[in-house]
């Protein structure tokens, strides 16, 4: 008897490569309907904010395929971003795009004497998320299936009907609407310089939505140990998901020691500019829930290892802002996130996510699912473009 093995299977079609033609730059200024304070403002430390400062990149290859990416900055930095991405640029151009974390790497060396965090990274961010939404779209798939989703929708909250300079009728009533619009948590600013003000506050908005709606607050970083340690006692009478940013946001040691001490679950990290920063969090036990902001971390490529880390040390994961990136990396995570709601980005894109039933859906179309409205490009200060120009 004769035993015929088959012959193993090959391939005589070549991968499929392409080749980063051009990158377009775009810093555009988002203008706030209102002036936007928080506990920063009351404290003295910052002024109002009236606008968003954003850096759009994006990414077309020789084979025809675009990616759009962006990152972010709120008050100063903007410009900052777009000079630094300008100039690295330049050094992507005939790159393969599926290479995006090799990629990462040649543009933080092509800046290294500024440094691996910051407004350096930050602009590289804007690039990055413009490679993985582009290697989505050549995939034919949303971002979150590629990175392989644990579910199609996440849980959100909303942050901006609570801010400070509104009064608390206002907030109670922002609260109403943003329940009726599907969103499923309400989280509001305290800080105030008086805290018995911040303690009325959230007694005020937990009475109006009820004991079964999700409640979380944010302090902004302005209290010292003592009194976020007060505070913080205080309001675990409130049944809160998190008090966040109780202290300065690189204060480990002061956070961790607050997470030992109270059974609510304390939150931060929106502020850090780096895994690195992130990390030094995770290794003092010194947050429940992580806030990782991708544009202000590198982009999708270093919130990835980032999201590893969290997943290890059991963590929560509630990223921050820019929910139409965020909503798909959640997606992701193994552990039931929350994602924050933000409508202020609307202008800004032709598409809008979903929310109903406390729920933000991750819609089916590839990549981030996001374009460019008209607003946007009318809205922009500044343009380049490095590479062939279509």
């Amino acid at each position: 008897m004769t035993t015929t093995v088959p012959a193993p299977l090959t391939s005589t079609a070549p991968a499929v490569l392409d080749r980063i033609e051009s990158v377009t730059l775009s810093s555009v200024t988002l203008p706030l309907p209102n002036p936007i304070s928080d506990a920063k403002v009351f404290t003295g430390r910052q002024r109002p904010m009236t606008e968003v400062a954003f850096l759009f990149a994006e990414v077309t290859t020789e084979g025809g395929h675009e990616g759009i990416g962006f990152s972010y900055s709120k008050r100063a930095g903007g410009p900052a971003q777009f000079a630094h991405a300008r100039e690295v640029a330049p050094d992507l151009i005939g790159e393969d795009p599926s290479d995006i974390g090799r990629l990462w790497t040649k543009l933080v060396w092509a800046g290294a004497s500024v440094g691996r965090s910051g407004a350096a990274t930050q602009a590289i961010a804007a690039i990055d998320v413009a490679l993985w939404d582009l290697k989505a779209k050549r995939a034919g798939l949303p971002l979150a299936k590629l990175l392989g989703a644990h579910r199609d929708s996440v849980r959100c909250y909303n942050t901006s009907g609570g801010f400070l300079h509104e009064s608390i009728d206002q907030v109670r009533d922002n609260a109403t609407r943003t329940l009726e619009q599907g969103i499923g948590g309400i989280k509001i600013k305290v800080g105030l310089p008086d805290s018995a003000e911040d303690l009325r506050r959230v007694r005020a908005v937990r009475e109006h939505i009820g004991d079964g709606v999700p409640l979380m607050v944010d302090a902004n970083q302005q209290w010292d140990r003592p009194t976020a340690m007060r505070v913080s006692r205080r309001l675990e009478e409130f049944d809160l998901v998190w008090i966040e940013e109780p202290l300065d946001a690189y204060d480990a040691e002061g956070h961790a020691q607050l997470a030992r001490s109270l059974d609510t679950a304390v939150a931060t990290g929106e502020m850090l500019t780096s895994v690195a920063e992130h990390a030094e969090l995770i290794r003092h036990g010194a947050v429940d829930v992580i806030q990782p902001d991708a544009p202000r971390i590198g982009g999708i490529t270093q919130f990835l290892k980032l999201a590893t880390l969290a997943d290890v040390a059991n963590l929560q994961l509630a990223p921050h802002f820019a929910m139409e990136i965020h909503a798909h990396l959640a997606a992701a995570y193994p552990r039931e996130p929350w994602v924050e709601h933000f409508d202020w980005l609307h202008p800004l894109f032709n598409e809008r996510l979903e929310t109903r039933d406390g729920r933000m859906y991750i819609s089916d179309r590839p990549g981030l699912g996001i374009t460019l409205s008209e607003q946007a490009r009318a809205w922009t200060v500044d343009r380049v473009t490095v590479g062939a120009i279509r």
